[in-house]
């Protein structure tokens, strides 16, 4: 058996999780048309990417700071999150 670090676990773990909320997410929304999912998914497809970016920049390039570009999808999902929660609650 391999044996990984607790961190890399939980990275591993973090990414998984996230694309599990992606997928669910965008499953509901293709079933239902509540557009709130659609924002949602989308949010969560920038979290796993994040997370997965999180992996590279730490486990793969130790000697590489990548923290703005991990960042940027994470951001960039909680901003699809907010326009939609302001998109939908606009008259």
């Amino acid at each position: 058996m391999i044996s990984l670090p607790m961190a890399q676990i939980v990275y591993v773990t973090c990414a998984l999780t996230s694309l599990l909320c992606t997928v669910l997410l965008w499953q509901n929304w293709r079933k239902t048309g509540i557009r709130l999912l659609l924002w949602s998914a989308l949010c969560f497809l920038g979290l796993t990417l994040n997370n997965v970016m999180l992996f590279v920049d730490i486990v793969l390039f130790p000697d590489t700071d990548l923290s703005i570009l991990r960042t940027l999808p994470a951001v960039l999902g909680v901003g699809a999150l907010v326009f939609g929660f302001i998109w939908e609650t606009s008259p």
